[in-house]
């Protein structure tokens, strides 16, 4: 099994910055893509930002220039870098990661941390 602990959340006025982490731990080979994905109330789980095992990133169109996704292997850990937030950033955060198995590969959500965005 796949541990993920997330931190990094909180409140924050908007124009302020917020940093998420989340780190993988358990019996696994390696972990593969990572990434976050947020839950506004009333709204659907979207994706926020995916990252590979080599780097290579993506970031949603209504992030870009403000949020940067990061991870370091050594440590399995994930990380969201959010800058000049805004009010509709308000929403629970999840990361999510894709982990080699010894029998296949499985994927694997954080508990959720809150970011709210005061305006």
């Amino acid at each position: 099994q796949v541990q993920l602990v997330e931190s990094g959340g909180g409140l924050v006025q908007a124009g302020g910055s917020l940093r998420l982490s989340c780190a993988a731990s358990g019996r696994f080979l390696s972990i593969r893509a990572m990434g976050w994905y947020r839950q506004a109330p009333g709204k659907q789980r979207e994706l926020v930002a995916t990252i590979t095992n080599g780097g290579s990133t993506n970031h949603a169109d209504s992030v870009k220039g403000r949020f940067t996704i990061s991870r370091d292997n050594a440590k399995n850990t994930v990380y969201l870098q959010m800058n000049s937030l805004k009010p509709e950033d308000t929403a629970v955060y999840y990361c999510n990661v894709e982990a080699r198995l010894l029998f296949g590969t499985n994927s694997y959500w954080g508990q959720g941390t809150q970011v709210t965005v005061s305006s």
